[in-house]
């Protein structure tokens, strides 16, 4: 048996911190070339993090694929299943032109279009000609890009209930024949629903006062109809465009609502597109989504029926511009601060 001499204590203390060192050196190693059980992917924790800056490989997320998204909005002016169909095909078509993905956010009511619009929660919005001023004016290089051809000389209608006993008549000045009754706008928020029926009632020197009781607020151009025609308001004021289409489709019992008045033309209606597209999709994006517009041709079925669904031959150009009196009748009447 060999022998081993006894340690000195100072040579076992000594012993130990190398063991203790040893140890320490072990701990703070990278792991060998086996799986890091710690990892579920398997990877360790350097590769996950030379994974993750990888510039050839960015990471995605929910922010990121946003920036590619294109969303189409419209004040909700008309009955839900009419604004589904109308913008599920127009997205469609956008998608095949601009070669970007197109997706159509449903609002609550034309305030909500606004709001969203301003936020940047919608980059393409289909407006009316007060709130299209109204989101323009809150966000700075904001363009009316397109509207249809029937937007530059547009109407108003006012209906009312057969049994009211009111008669049509030709002039503005005729409006003070609704002195004494029951009197319904659309939206609060609406062009032809509100803004320039007030206006040209107004121009009669009919105030708000005059009707029986508060004037209603029916929400849409659509309400409006059904609420006249059930008499529950002798009297409303709607959009030419939407009692035309009505009739056309057999909607309106013209036993029981007339139409009155049709007021004098404005510009309505209008596409305006968010400026940060041309950052998000590249130079000349706005361009190339106005042309998607212009070029819609009614001897294309697909294209047609799209253009139908609008009420229009055709889309053409507008500018800011022609938005002037809108914005100020709208400063007038308080809606545009």
């Amino acid at each position: 048996m060999m022998y081993i001499p006894a340690m000195r204590p100072f040579a076992l203390r000594g012993l130990a911190l190398l063991v203790m060192a040893a140890a320490l050196t072990s701990c703070n190693q990278p792991a060998a070339d086996g799986p890091d059980t710690g990892s579920q992917s398997g990877a360790s924790p350097a590769a996950e993090s030379s994974a993750a800056t990888d510039p050839a490989n960015p990471p995605t997320s929910a922010a990121t694929s946003e920036k590619t998204v294109l969303t189409v909005g419209a004040i909700p002016d008309q009955n839900p299943e009419e604004l589904n169909r109308l913008y599920a095909k127009l997205s469609d078509y956008l998608s095949q032109e601009l070669g970007v993905t197109v997706q159509y956010k449903q609002v609550t009511d034309y305030p909500a279009a606004v709001s969203a619009f301003k936020v940047g929660d919608l980059d393409l919005v289909w407006f009316g000609g007060l709130t299209g001023t109204q989101a323009r004016l809150q966000v700075d290089g904001a363009q009316a890009i397109a509207q249809r051809d029937i937007d530059a000389q547009f109407h108003s209608v006012f209906i009312a209930n057969r049994s009211s006993g009111l008669e049509p008549f030709d002039s503005v000045d005729g409006l003070t024949a609704l002195k004494g009754r029951s009197f319904t706008f659309g939206s609060e928020s609406s062009t032809s629903g509100r803004l320039m029926p007030q206006y040209f009632m107004e121009q009669a020197g009919l105030s708000l006062e005059d009707f029986q009781g508060q004037p209603g607020f029916s929400a849409s151009h659509d309400a409006t109809l059904e609420l006249v025609q059930a008499g529950s308001y002798e009297v409303g004021a709607m959009n030419e465009q939407v009692w035309l289409s009505r009739l056309a489709e057999g909607k309106v019992d013209e036993d029981k609502v007339q139409v009155l008045f049709r007021t004098p033309a404005y510009y309505d209606y209008h596409w305006i597109l968010q400026p940060s597209v041309e950052e998000r999709f590249g130079a000349g994006f706005t361009e190339k989504v106005q042309q998607a517009f212009l070029k819609l041709d009614a001897n294309d079925p697909e294209q047609a029926e799209i253009l139908e669904l609008f009420g229009a031959q055709k889309f053409i150009e507008t500018q800011n511009e022609n938005y002037a009196q809108i914005e100020a009748v709208g400063r007038e009447i308080g809606k545009i601060k």
